[in-house]
Order: C-alpha cells, then sequence, then structure tokens
C-alpha cells in the first residue's frame, strides 16, 4: 500500500497540492478534513449540538459518508460538497474534530479507505502522526498567517479578510491544543514554507522527495 501523508493548518495549501500530487502519481486523493466537515453537518442536520461529544461521536459511526473521484461529498446518501463548506459547519467544525469518539471512527474510515485503493495521497491534520505513521512519505505544509488568510479570504469572498485571519487562528489554537491527535510536525516529515512558492514548485519537491 502506497500513502503519501500530506499535513499542514488550513490555507498551507494542502488541498490544491494533494490533487496535484495524486494526479501526477496516478494515485487516489482524499480529504479528511472534509470528512470531519461531513460529520458537522450530519450532525446538524440531525438537530445534534456539536458539542454533545457522545451523540456526536455516534452520528461519525452510523452516518454514510461517500467521498468521491471527482470531490463530491455524500452524507446519508445528500450531496453537500456545497454545504459542508458553509459558515455554520465551518464555526462548528473544530468542535467536532475533536472528539475523540469521531476521530476514532474517522481513522478506522481512512485507513479502509486506503486498504480498498491500495494507498492514496490523504490529507490532513493528522495523517503522518496518526493515521498512516508508516506513510512512504510526510509532507509538511505550512505558511505564514497572513498569507493562509489571504488565500482563504478569496475563497469565502462573503467575508472580510480579518474575519478569516481571526477564524483562522482560532483554527490553529483549536487544531494545536486538543488532546486527542493535535496538528503538529512528524519528526520524519519533509517540511515546505508554501509562502512564496506555486502549486508547480511545491510539487516538484515532493516528487524529488520520492524520486
Amino acid at each position: 500500500m502506497r500513502v503519501i501523508a500530506i499535513d499542514g493548518p488550513a490555507g498551507s495549501g494542502k488541498s490544491t497540492v494533494a490533487r496535484a500530487l495524486a494526479q501526477k502519481l496516478g494515485l487516489d486523493y482524499l480529504d479528511t478534513g472534509a470528512m470531519y466537515r461531513a460529520v458537522t453537518f450530519a450532525a446538524l442536520r440531525r438537530g445534534i449540538d456539536p458539542d454533545d461529544g457522545e451523540r456526536v461521536a455516534r452520528v461519525a459511526e452510523d452516518c454514510e459518508l461517500e467521498m468521491t473521484d471527482d470531490g463530491t461529498v455524500r452524507v446519508d446518501g445528500a450531496d453537500a460538497t456545497i454545504e459542508i463548506r458553509g459558515p455554520e459547519v465551518t464555526r462548528a467544525v473544530s468542535i467536532v474534530a475533536a472528539n475523540p469518539g469521531v476521530r476514532e471512527q474517522m481513522r478506522r474510515r481512512q485507513r479502509a479507505w486506503a486498504e480498498q485503493r491500495g494507498g492514496g495521497v490523504i490529507e490532513g491534520r493528522d495523517i503522518g502522526t496518526v493515521v498512516f505513521p508508516d506513510a512512504e512519505l510526510k509532507v509538511y505544509l505550512d505558511a505564514r498567517p497572513e498569507v493562509r488568510a489571504a488565500r482563504r479570504s478569496k475563497e469565502v469572498s462573503d467575508l472580510s479578510y480579518e474575519t478569516v485571519a481571526a477564524d483562522l487562528a482560532r483554527r490553529d489554537a483549536l487544531d494545536q491544543g486538543r488532546a486527542h491527535d493535535p496538528l503538529r510536525e512528524a519528526p520524519d516529515a519533509f517540511v515546505v514554507d508554501t509562502s512564496e512558492l506555486g502549486v508547480d514548485e511545491i510539487v516538484e519537491r515532493v516528487m524529488e522527495r520520492l524520486a
């Protein structure tokens, strides 16, 4: 099984780089952040408070998640691709992602996904440290906070740069400070600062590591 793990904070370029790398290597791509967003969406849709850890963990266990190759995310049979990126899910996803019961279920699903496909390029926040500690290559992408905020503000045109920057800072604190599987670099990760690099340059550097 060939797994390339890509971790890093929001706005570091994980998704764009992972997709490009997967295409270049002929591997499938998995956005694990979308899985946590999907569970958050499922909980909210069922009227469950994201802070209700036990009930949210049950949602993570029994909800139907489908991540298709074209980026479509289906939750309990419904296309939730757009909704999981909305403000309601975005505000609650860090709470859900910090839930140890949810994390356990997502690890199980992520490993099953990779086993079914013989590996893949898998991006998230704990892929190289927890989910696939034996990955062929572990990459940690990062960028200066203002660069990450600028990138994200282009994606969410209805929010100001200041709001996006504050949300990113809050998300970073939650992701790095949670007790279970916090965001951090794996000791053997290839670390890339993407602040001044284009996607092709980043992919080229990663490919050199795989050569």
